[in-house]
């Protein structure tokens, strides 16, 4: 009798949904605040306010894409720094490294007998062995060569997007405060969808995502837009 296919399924796009998260949620945020503190006055038109966000979320998008290439490049240079150190390590003080990878077995269980082997294997194999370090006791793992680009790209992308749905409902009416209504609405709508999606691509309750997205998104929103009104009244 056969054994039915184990498959397992594992998400694996962590950094792409943190990069969609972090612009998503700043789009959806910033520009509605800017958008609601100008609808509050009396000579601001709904032209002034769609001007105003526009600029806002090409601004926006630039310096927050900006900022995630910036982190990337960040991350990739302090992975190369700390792998040079490991080869250099394992060279001029093997004996330090080979009491490092001894830790971390014995908090595995491991007998120095079994732990012997494996010191063995790493010294005939000095690239495996860094590698093994880096993983295990630094915890860091090798960033995509491209991860700099594309998660610029992405947050500034979602940025915009986030930005224009706020935005959309000033471009249909006639008056600010109509839009501001309309734009509540639909930016509430927005969160609870995005949470609802991001949910369901962690592992997380899709119901509970949507509820805690539009919580915490709605608290930074009202925040900013109190914020938006004290300086534009």
């Amino acid at each position: 009798m056969h054994q039915p296919l184990h498959v397992e399924r594992h998400f694996t796009a962590s950094e792409l949904v943190r990069d969609l998260v972090i612009g998503m949620s700043d789009g959806l945020t910033v520009p509605f605040a800017l958008a609601a503190g100008l609808s509050g006055t009396d000579v601001v038109t709904t032209t002034v306010v769609v001007t105003a966000g526009l600029a806002e979320v090409a601004a926006g998008s630039i310096a927050m894409g900006l900022g995630g290439y910036l982190a990337a490049k960040s991350d990739a240079e302090h992975y190369a720094s700390e792998k040079h150190r490991e080869e250099v390590e394992v060279v001029e003080l093997p004996d330090v490294e080979r009491e490092e990878v001894a830790v971390v077995f014995r908090d595995y269980g491991l007998t120095e007998d079994q732990i012997e082997p494996i010191l063995q294997a790493f010294e005939k194999n000095h690239p495996a062995w860094v590698d093994f370090m880096m993983r295990f006791e630094l915890g860091l793992e090798e960033p995509d060569p491209r991860r700099a680009l594309r998660s610029a790209l992405t947050i500034a992308g979602a940025y915009i997007a986030g930005g224009l749905i706020p935005l959309s409902p000033y471009m249909v009416v006639a008056y600010p405060r109509q839009g501001l209504i309309i734009s509540v609405v639909v930016t509430a709508v927005a969160l609870a969808i995005f949470g609802y999606i991001k949910g369901h691509f962690t592992g997380t309750r899709p119901a509970r995502s949507a509820l805690h997205t539009t919580l915490i998104g709605g608290l930074a929103a009202t925040a900013a837009f109190v914020i938006a009104r004290m300086f534009s009244s």
